[in-house]
Formats: C-alpha cells, sequence, structure tokens
C-alpha cells in the first residue's frame, strides 16, 4: 500500500511538471512560430501589393497567462478625470480622424507591432479573443478603438506570460522608447511618454479615446490626440493587476 501511494505521488508529480513545461515552453514555442508566420505573410503582401492595390491583409479566421485586457468600454464615452473630447481634428504627427478598421474580422491580422527596446516583433489581429487572437501569440486590438495613424487610441492587449507572452518584457520599458506599427497603409512611429505600474483590471479609462485612468486619475491625458495604449497583467503569471504603457504618435 505504502509503495502503491509513492507511486501515485511521482505519477502527479511529473503530470504536473509536464504541465507546467507545456504551459510555460510549448505554448510560447508554437504562439511564436504562428506570430512569426504570420508577420512575413503579411508584409510580403505589402511589398508585393500596396496601398491601393487590393487583396487581403490577414489571416483565415487563461490559465494565468497574464493576457492584460480590459472590459472595453464604448469609445464615445470620455474618458474619467478628463474634459469632453472636442471633434477629433489631425495631430501634429499628420493623423487624420477614423475609427478602427471595421471590415476587419475578428482574429484577422492587419499589423505589425515592433517595439525595438525589447526585441519585439508580432502581429496585429482584430479582437482580444483569446483563441482567436491571443493565444496565438498575436497582441489583440480592442474592438471600437482607433486604427493606427489615426486620431483618438489605439488600443492593445497581449499575454505577458504564454502563449508567445508577446508582452513580457513591457515593463522596461521607458519613456521616450519608439514604438511602431506597420500596417497596408504605411508605418506609424509612437513615443512611449506615460507608464502606469498597477491599476484595476476594471479600469476601463485607460482605453478611451482620450485615455485617463479612473482609478489613478493623474495618469493619462486630457485633450484629444492619437495615442497608443499597451494592456496586459501584473505582476507576472498572474492576472491580479494591469500594466498600462501609453505613447503619442510621432509621424
Amino acid at each position: 500500500m505504502l509503495w502503491f501511494a509513492a507511486e501515485t505521488v511521482v505519477t502527479c508529480g511529473v503530470l504536473i511538471l509536464l504541465l507546467v513545461v507545456h504551459q510555460l515552453w510549448w505554448t510560447n514555442q508554437q504562439a511564436r512560430a504562428e506570430a512569426g508566420e504570420r508577420v512575413a505573410v503579411l508584409e510580403r503582401e505589402w511589398d508585393i501589393s500596396p496601398p491601393g492595390g487590393g487583396g487581403s491583409t490577414g489571416a483565415s479566421g487563461s490559465s494565468g497567462g497574464g493576457v492584460g485586457t480590459v472590459p472595453p468600454a464604448p469609445p464615445s464615452a470620455p474618458a474619467a478625470g478628463s474634459s469632453a473630447s472636442p471633434p477629433a481634428r489631425p495631430s501634429s504627427g499628420g493623423a487624420k480622424p477614423s475609427p478602427a478598421p471595421a471590415r476587419t474580422p475578428s482574429g484577422e491580422t492587419f499589423a505589425v507591432l515592433r517595439i525595438p527596446r525589447i526585441g519585439l516583433t508580432v502581429p496585429v489581429a482584430q479582437g482580444i479573443s483569446k483563441s482567436k487572437v491571443l493565444d496565438k501569440g498575436y497582441v489583440g486590438h480592442y474592438p471600437g478603438t482607433a486604427a493606427p495613424g489615426r486620431v483618438g487610441n489605439v488600443a492593445l492587449a497581449g499575454h505577458r506570460n504564454t502563449h508567445g507572452e508577446p508582452f513580457r518584457y513591457v515593463n522596461r520599458l521607458r519613456k521616450g522608447d519608439e514604438i511602431t506599427l506597420r500596417t497596408r497603409e504605411g508605418t506609424f512611429t509612437y513615443r512611449v511618454d506615460q507608464i502606469l505600474p498597477v491599476t484595476s483590471p476594471r479600469d476601463t479609462g485607460v482605453i478611451q479615446p482620450v485615455p485617463r485612468s479612473i482609478v489613478k486619475p493623474s495618469y493619462g491625458y486630457s485633450k484629444a490626440g492619437s495615442y497608443l495604449t499597451l494592456t496586459t497583467c501584473t505582476p507576472e503569471f498572474t492576472s491580479r493587476y494591469r500594466l498600462i504603457v501609453w505613447a503619442t504618435l510621432r509621424r
């Protein structure tokens, strides 16, 4: 009986170890491979078929992973603690008023995100579904938020751990770091200028058109512009809080 109990304990330990290896290593390998392939496919299509050339831009079709999403809020609602947003106008970076890519189906990739500081290159897909987007190693675009290069807030979410963990090291970003978003229309460069280290998962103000935290109102903006928001979970291997990085369009 004692021997049987010992074997059971060992077997359970091995199974738990295999599960951990699967979550922390194998899901990353699979997701990174798929994400890298999508980046290559997208950029090859764009090089062959430049703006106006037609063609498709995308692909068909959490367990402590740290996905880092916040509940989407109506994009027309003003950010808490800020003045009501005036009609959107082009920024100094040449952005044009426009909603998100409405005709991009959920799960379809339409952009490539690059963050040189942390060596990240990853595709961006429409929506924040785990099965269709985040667990594939992609970064997800919050529905209803702005399109890259446009006035408003381009809000993105990504896993902090497992499934490619594209946002694992966003905590290393510093003010002044550049972030680029490439689409069929061109490449848009944003510069990091604010970081909110910890906030609630329900802090919907951070993805508003004029982003401002409703939990910590001293973080965020007070006038219309062209913003980029990165959201992920913090601390690592949990989904208790959210880490927010904000950047503004430069060119």
